[in-house]
C-alpha cells in the first residue's frame, strides 16, 4: 500500500487547537455572540484516547496512541477523518475535529464534527501491520462510532481499503453488514462514484468562483501546488483541464517548476512511479521558499496544517490563495494576506467537497441505492457554488474577509441548532 505524500510542517512550533480557537474568538466576535453561547460550542464534547498495541510482523509488540474526538453533534452525526501518520497529536486532533463541524456547517449537510488518528509511520510498516492496526484501533474506538453516532473516513496516509478494515470490524461486532460506518470506501463496498476527486473537484469549483468574482480569466492563469497528494494531484488536474498553466508543485521529497506549464498527466504517471515529483522530465528544481514566492494568479496549499506561517506568507504573491489543506494558513499569516490584498477561499469551505461527496455516500447507504458520476458531481458542483456565494454574502455584508466571514456563517448555524435543542439535563 502506498500512502498519500504529504510535506512536512513547518519548523516553527504551534498548537493547532489554540489557532482554531483564535480563529473562533475572531468570527464569535464578528457575530457578538455572549460568553455562555460562546461556551456552549467552543470545546469539543467528547475526547478519546486510545492504547492501540499491534503485533508486528517480526512477531514483537508494538504500542501506539490513537485519538478520535467528536466536537460538536448539535446539528447531526460526528463526522471527519483518520489520518495515520507520525506527527499526529491530541491538539491536531481536536484542532481538526473543529474544523469539520465548521465545514459540514458552511456548506449546510446536517453533519457535525470529529476527527481521529493514531501516530504511526505507516511508510516503514507492512500491509498486515496496517490492517492488524486500522482493527485494533477500530475496535478501540468502535464504542463511540457507527452511522447515526459518528462516521469516519480517509485523511493523511489512510485510503479507501483502510475504510474497508474499519466497516468490517465493525460490522462483525454487530453481527450484519453496516457500510455506513464509514465513508470513502471501495465501490463495491458501498463506497460512491466522485469520492476520490471530491475534495479537488470542490476546490477547483471554489477557484472558479473566486475567479468569477475578481474577474480573473482561469484560461491562461499561472498556478502553483504546494503538496501533490491526492487532493492537489487532482486539483492541479482539473485546473489544468481548464487551460490553465500550472507552473510549479511540490511534494516532501522536492519542488519543481516550467515558467511555460507542467504536463500534469504525464507528472502525475511520473510521481506514481517513482514516489516523488522530483526529477521530472522538462522541469528544474527550486526550493519551497522559491515555489512560494513565485508570481501566479492561484496558490494551491494542499499538503498540512501551518504551511503558510509568519515566515514565509510575506513571499507569496499570489491573487487567490484556494486551501485544498486543512488549516495550512495561520492566523499570523492571515494577517499578511489580508495587508497584501490576497483573496484567500479557507478551507472549510475551500476543501470541504469531501465531506460533501462523503455525505452523499452515506445517504446512497442509508438508501440502498447508488447515484452515477454525473448526479454526484451536479449535485456538488451545486452545493460548492451555492456556499461560496452564501460565504461571499457574509464577507460583504460584515465588511470582513472571506475567513471570517466562513466561520461566522458556520457558527450561527451551529449556535442555531444548540439554541433551538437546549442544553439536557
Amino acid at each position: 500500500m502506498v500512502p498519500n505524500t504529504v510535506e512536512t510542517p513547518s519548523v516553527e512550533t504551534k498548537n493547532p487547537y489554540q489557532l482554531a480557537m483564535q480563529n473562533f474568538e475572531k468570527a464569535a466576535d464578528v457575530l457578538e455572540l455572549d460568553e455562555d453561547t460562546r461556551t456552549m460550542i467552543r470545546n469539543p464534547e467528547r475526547v478519546l484516547m486510545v492504547n492501540v498495541p499491534v503485533r508486528m510482523d517480526n512477531g514483537h509488540i508494538q504500542s501506539f496512541t490513537g485519538y478520535r474526538v467528536q466536537h460538536n453533534t448539535a446539528r447531526g452525526p460526528a463526522k471527519g477523518g483518520i489520518r495515520f501518520h507520525p506527527g499526529v497529536t491530541l491538539e491536531e486532533v481536536m484542532a481538526l475535529a473543529t474544523w469539520m463541524t465548521w465545514k459540514c456547517a458552511v456548506v449546510n449537510i446536517p453533519y457535525g464534527g470529529g476527527k481521529g488518528g493514531v501516530a504511526c509511520n505507516p511508510k516503514e510498516m507492512s500491509t498486515g501491520e496496517i490492517e492488524r492496526l486500522t482493527r485494533r484501533y477500530t475496535s478501540a474506538i468502535l464504542p463511540i462510532i457507527g452511522p447515526d453516532i459518528d462516521i469516519p473516513a480517509p485523511d493523511v496516509y489512510t485510503n479507501s481499503q483502510i475504510m474497508a478494515w474499519i466497516m468490517d470490524t465493525y460490522s462483525m461486532t454487530r453481527g450484519h453488514l453496516v457500510p455506513g460506518v464509514v465513508t470513502g470506501k471501495p465501490l463495491c463496498m458501498g463506497g460512491s462514484v466522485g469520492r476520490n476527486e471530491a475534495t479537488a473537484r470542490g476546490v477547483f469549483n471554489t477557484i472558479e468562483c473566486a475567479c468569477q468574482h475578481l474577474k480573473i480569466r482561469l484560461k491562461g492563469a499561472k498556478v502553483v501546488v504546494q503538496g501533490f497528494g491526492n487532493a492537489g494531484a487532482i486539483s492541479a488536474h482539473l485546473l489544468d483541464s481548464a487551460q490553465a498553466d500550472v507552473i510549479a508543485v511540490s511534494d516532501s521529497q522536492g519542488c519543481i517548476y516550467n515558467a511555460d506549464g507542467l504536463h500534469i498527466p504525464k507528472l502525475m504517471l511520473h510521481k506514481e512511479r517513482t514516489g516523488s515529483v522530483k526529477g521530472f522530465p522538462g522541469s528544474e528544481a527550486i526550493t519551497p521558499e522559491e515555489l512560494l514566492g513565485l508570481d501566479c494568479d492561484i496558490l494551491v496549499p494542499a499538503a498540512l496544517e501551518n504551511m503558510i506561517d509568519g515566515n514565509n506568507a510575506r513571499l507569496i504573491r499570489a491573487k487567490i490563495v484556494a486551501e485544498a489543506a486543512n488549516g495550512p494558513v495561520t492566523p499570523e499569516a492571515d494577517a499578511i494576506l489580508d495587508d497584501k490584498g490576497i483573496f484567500v477561499i479557507p478551507d472549510i469551505l475551500c476543501n470541504a467537497g469531501g465531506v460533501t461527496v462523503s455525505y452523499f455516500e452515506w445517504v446512497q447507504n442509508e438508501q440502498h441505492w447508488a447515484w452515477d458520476l454525473n448526479e454526484v458531481n451536479t449535485r456538488l458542483e451545486k452545493v460548492m457554488k451555492r456556499s461560496f456565494q452564501e460565504v461571499l454574502e457574509v464577507q460583504q455584508q460584515r465588511k470582513t474577509n472571506m475567513r471570517t466571514a466562513a466561520n461566522a456563517l458556520a457558527i450561527s448555524r451551529v449556535v442555531e441548532a444548540s439554541t433551538i435543542r437546549g442544553l439536557y439535563p
